[in-house]
């Protein structure tokens, strides 16, 4: 027989237990309903721009109206398998990626578009186990609730560009004074050395990224190393820029959708949060 007080003891504690299931139940359905709602929906701010603590630069623009040379840099400088890969990342790729952070070795692979974007959007910038688990989870669930486009337009939206500069909006009118769809392959090229570092990187004087003796060397050797080795290279092995957004189904260019320039989603004005940042640099 249990003794008197161990019946009210093991029905508190199950009464617990099924409060925390009940808890985390309700999470999970709350998560999910946010994630789904991705699909139509993208949040004025991140976890990201509200921890930077940074005045935010920056202003949505629509995947029709962005330079597909600039997909194409994302998708070979990134995450090559982001529409041809079932769900956020490999079993090899994560089990790889977790002994090297245990080991204290280099990572041997960057994170993948949907695990960027779960941290862009949810997360804390530090690296540690907890938010690497949170954002595993995450990055599923948005890899299943979400196709490759949509992923690719929450992703050059929120990807960070410079100091408190965030997507390709206003990192397009801040850089090169041109909206997002008028971009070269060049100028899209030099754009992936911008995203291991960002805090690193300045604006020229007259104009596109700093790249002068007064540069951040580091900065300098990340932006010419994408654009004049990586980001071609690995384009030529994926068969060109065409055959790189084709991969996430897209087989058309930006001025095909020309007749939607005047729309609040083309970017095609300077944001006034660009305008203000030139004015004060």
């Amino acid at each position: 027989m249990l003794p008197p007080a161990a019946g009210p003891r093991l029905h508190r504690r199950r009464r617990l237990l099924v409060r925390l299931v009940v808890a985390f139940l309700a999470l999970q359905l709350v998560v999910a309903t946010f994630i789904g709602s991705l699909r139509w929906w993208a949040p004025p701010r991140t976890a990201f721009m509200l921890e930077s603590g940074e005045p935010v630069v920056y202003q949505y623009a629509s995947l029709d109206h962005v330079s597909r040379y600039l997909i194409a840099a994302v998708i070979a400088h990134e995450d090559q398998q982001l529409g041809t890969r079932s769900g956020a990342f490999s079993v090899s790729q994560l089990r790889s990626r977790t002994w090297a952070y245990v080991t204290g070795q280099p990572d041997p692979a960057g994170s993948t578009i949907p695990q960027q974007l779960a941290k862009n959007i949810f997360l804390w910038p530090h690296q540690d186990p907890a938010r690497k688990a949170i954002e595993a989870a995450l990055a599923s669930e948005m890899s299943w609730s979400l196709p490759p486009q949509r992923l690719m337009e929450l992703y050059v939206n929120y990807a960070q560009f410079g100091t408190g500069l965030y997507g390709i909006c206003a990192a397009s009118w801040y850089y090169f004074g041109e909206p997002p769809w008028s971009m070269t392959q060049y100028q899209a090229d030099q754009l992936m050395g911008v995203l291991p570092d960002p805090d690193r990187v300045r604006r020229a004087a007259g104009g596109g990224l700093d790249l002068g003796p007064q540069a951040d060397p580091q900065a300098v050797d990340l932006i010419n190393g994408a654009a004049n080795v990586h980001v071609p290279t690995e384009l030529e092995g994926m068969g060109g820029w065409q055959a790189a957004v084709a991969t996430i189904g897209i087989h058309d260019t930006a001025a095909t959708h020309a007749a939607g320039a005047s729309s609040a989603d083309a970017c095609s004005t300077m944001p006034q949060s660009v305008a203000q940042r030139l004015a004060q640099s």
